[in-house]
């Protein structure tokens, strides 16, 4: 395993740092440990990587690597590279994350440039509105890293580290109009490579809108720029509870003493942690891993959140699994470990349908007074129906139910869209028609 002092001292001797650039930087020195260093010191040239990693590509092996960075930049910072296994890298699951590789040339034909129809359901700059309450605002263009398997692979290497003012005018603007929105997710890039000031700035002007209820940061920083997690850092964002952070784990090698210490500062200032991995061929595709992986999230006070299937971006193919891969890591983990460590394992639509769970299914058949179900050991067993149970029909008229309604009736008594139409006592569809679903008419009224 390759360490951050061999890594520092061999960047030092590479003909593209400056000739005044870093002293060798042992892993105990504040450089090491100073993101910003971090982050201009990232691998992002093919000779470099070779030096740093003590490889010797061939020819067709480096110039497979330029024609994908050609498309897809490399950006990797001296601290993940330092996680590799020189010892077989091609099969290390940092390194298969982390550089490019030729797989990524491959473009099925049933890849998307979108494929999360993202920019569709974008009604203005920088946000996407796909849910009812809840919406997407990608307040940075820039990560610490290129991951492989980005799903907006089409916006890695953008030059402007944060969104122009105009455009954040806008977006604030969206939200501060539309009353229904209580839940924003911060993303990008990635949120917290944002400058201190800049990311303050944002969250002031988010806690000044009355129906924003939550905020939520999806950040990778965590996993492979620990060092961004800082005391200042921190600081800033407890004062804008309630906040929640999502990051994304895929592997047990990517727990280090460094990235547990930045888990534990976020966890101490009162910030709720989940974790969304993918599911990646020759990555994390098998049950004993991802058991591994899920229970060393919740011993750093991390959820697991979601698995995610690998969307159909372009230059993914090499990285899907089958879906049954999914379900059989399910399996494995449902019974086999506490709740608590079990993530919902899910397939995020082409075509912006949202997250869709697709776990294992528990319950069997059912009749009018019985359901049968089978547990993890595929035992099965029945489930009794009430003889008495005498429901509710739900007319909307909340002042006349029996049962007990919060004050502000005026949330409860939108109508129903979708499966819940269906089966609700108050709408009379029998059939769902996507032309009339509030996302399509959304974007419709944005054209």
């Amino acid at each position: 395993m390759k360490t951050s002092e061999f890594i520092c001292k061999t960047m030092t001797n590479v003909e593209t740092i400056p000739a005044s650039g870093p002293e060798p930087v042992q892993q105990n020195n504040a450089k090491w440990k100073d993101w910003k260093w971090q982050v201009g010191h990232s691998i992002t040239d093919i000779t470099t990587l070779e030096q740093t990693l003590g490889m010797n590509l061939s020819k067709s092996e480096r110039e497979d690597m330029i024609k994908t960075c050609d498309i897809f930049p490399m950006s990797i910072t001296p601290y993940y590279l330092s996680l590799i296994n020189t010892d077989d890298p091609l099969h290390d699951p940092i390194f298969r994350q982390a550089v490019p590789s030729p797989g990524e040339l491959i473009i099925e034909n049933y890849d998307l440039h979108d494929p999360l129809s993202e920019d569709a359901d974008s009604p203005c700059p920088l946000i996407t509105h796909r849910y009812p309450d809840r919406v997407l605002f990608l307040i940075s263009n820039t990560c610490a890293m290129y991951c492989r398997h980005c799903t907006r692979k089409r916006k890695v290497g953008q030059v402007l580290s944060a969104p122009l003012k105009e455009e954040l005018d806008e977006a604030f603007s969206y939200i501060e109009t539309h009353s229904e929105i209580r839940d924003v997710l911060l993303s990008g890039g990635d949120p917290l490579m944002l400058s201190d000031k800049e990311l303050d700035t944002i969250l002031r002007r988010l806690r000044k809108i009355p129906h924003v209820e939550i905020i939520r940061i999806g950040s990778r920083v965590p996993v492979v720029l620990p060092f961004r997690i800082t005391d200042n850092l921190v600081s800033i964002l407890k004062k804008y509870h309630p906040l929640w952070l999502n990051t994304h784990f895929n592997h047990p090698h990517e727990f280090t003493t460094e990235s547990c210490e930045a888990l534990a500062k976020l966890a101490d200032a009162g910030i709720p942690l989940g974790n969304q991995s993918v599911l990646l061929a020759g990555v994390n595709d098998c049950p004993e891993i991802m058991r591994k992986l899920v229970h060393e999230l919740v011993k750093n006070r991390v959820r697991p959140y979601y698995l995610f299937q690998c969307d159909l971006a372009e230059g993914l193919a090499h990285f899907r699994t089958p879906v049954g891969k999914g379900i059989e890591i399910i399996e494995s983990l449902i019974g086999h470990t506490s709740g608590l460590a079990v993530p919902t394992y899910v397939i995020d639509a082409p075509g912006g349908g949202g997250k869709i769970p697709v776990m294992p299914y528990y319950l069997v058949s059912w009749s009018s007074n019985k359901v049968v179900l089978r547990n993890y050991e595929g035992m099965f067993t029945t489930y009794q129906e009430p003889d008495n149970y005498q429901g509710i029909t739900c007319d909307l008229n909340c002042e006349k139910c029996r049962l007990q309604h919060i004050e502000d009736q005026e949330t409860m008594v939108k109508r129903a869209q979708g499966i819940e139409a269906l089966l609700s006592d108050y709408e009379n569809s029998i059939t769902i028609l996507p032309a009339v679903l509030n996302r399509i008419a959304r974007r419709q009224d944005g054209e």
